[in-house]
């Protein structure tokens, strides 16, 4: 550079690239101090991201002040617990405590999520696939899409219709309610596949997300995979019927090709399916969650996730200390 060329600027970026790298080693080849990555794990608490970016950078901060190169797992662990009790409360704290020993326990974490058409089911599995860092999120209607390649209109009418319309293509007329009785053959046949699913994310050890109206308590088995995986149902609900109404038309704006008209023309139907799915989850003792408040419905399917999976550890402890007893002398 000479002596009339203009000097770069520094800026913020550039002041942060000179923060001293932290490498997180546990023995083998140690990876770099990651914000994102530390926000990603925050978020498993419950907190939105933007606070739990906060966390990570606190942890950061902290980090660099002790001056070490170096840090373990454990003790980055140990610090992101402390700070989230600080920054968040106690309840946040609490949630990321619990995590930490289902992480440990190395197992898959499946949550089913039903209720019926335009009830959230989608939004709140999609959010809660970012909290908790699950990858695999498949809707029931997908499935229902698979098996309608399979079976023709004539074999199986009933999965060439929406949920809620299902009663409408029923080869003989029922002696009991049609919209419930086409909802149940639909979901009998949704759930062979949704089964298969499940066997293979148990199988493989992969964590998944399950959604949709077919997710209904009586045709799905949560205990046969309970030996394998963290199993969580729940089942949504929208108890007022304006706000139900409203949904569909935040569905439609948001995707095309979806026209509120055809969900309000059969909303009776849909409120009728809401019932029943309710009614099965109350019989069956599946956690029923009014999702009037997105946030606070979010938050109650990660505390529902949290005591299932410490409920897993706690079993997992008297397990290997009844091991451990038994074989001493």
């Amino acid at each position: 550079m000479t002596d009339h060329e203009p000097r770069a600027t520094e800026g913020p970026d550039a002041k942060q690239d000179r923060r001293p790298h932290i490498l997180i080693d546990d023995g083998l080849s140690g990876i770099p101090y990651s914000k994102g990555l530390r926000a990603s794990d925050v978020m498993v608490t419950g907190l939105s991201p933007y606070r739990a970016y906060q966390v990570a950078e606190a942890v950061e901060e902290r980090l660099v002040e002790r001056g070490a190169g170096s840090v373990t797992s454990e003790e980055v662990g140990e610090l992101t617990l402390a700070l989230i009790e600080e920054l968040a409360g106690e309840r946040y704290a609490e949630n990321y405590r619990r995590w930490r020993e289902v992480e440990a326990l190395d197992v898959p974490i499946i949550i089913l999520i039903g209720g019926a058409t335009g009830v959230g089911k989608s939004t709140i599995a999609t959010q809660l696939a970012t909290r908790l860092g699950i990858v695999r999120v498949v809707a029931t209607d997908a499935v229902r899409e698979v098996l309608r390649a399979v079976f023709s209109r004539e074999l199986m009418p009933s999965l060439h219709t929406s949920s809620f319309e299902a009663g409408a293509v029923l080869r003989e007329p029922p002696s009991r309610d049609a919209v419930i009785v086409g909802f149940r053959e639909q979901t009998a046949a949704v759930a062979v596949g949704v089964n298969a699913l499940l066997d293979r994310a148990a199988m493989e050890g992969t964590s998944l997300i399950v959604e949709g109206a077919h997710i209904v308590p009586g045709f799905l088995d949560p205990t046969a995979w309970e030996d394998r995986a963290v199993v969580v149902p729940a089942i949504l609900t929208v108890d007022d019927e304006d706000v139900h109404r409203s949904h569909f038309a935040t569905r439609a704006a948001d995707h095309a090709g979806r026209s509120a008209g055809r969900y309000l023309q059969r909303f009776d139907n849909i409120r009728r399916v809401q019932r029943y799915i309710k009614s099965q989850a109350l019989s069956h003792g599946v956690p029923v969650i009014a999702n009037f408040n997105f946030d606070r419905s979010l938050a109650t399917v990660i505390d529902l996730v949290m005591e299932r999976a410490t409920e897993r550890a706690a079993g997992h402890r008297a397990r290997v200390g009844s091991a451990t007893r038994g074989g001493s002398p």
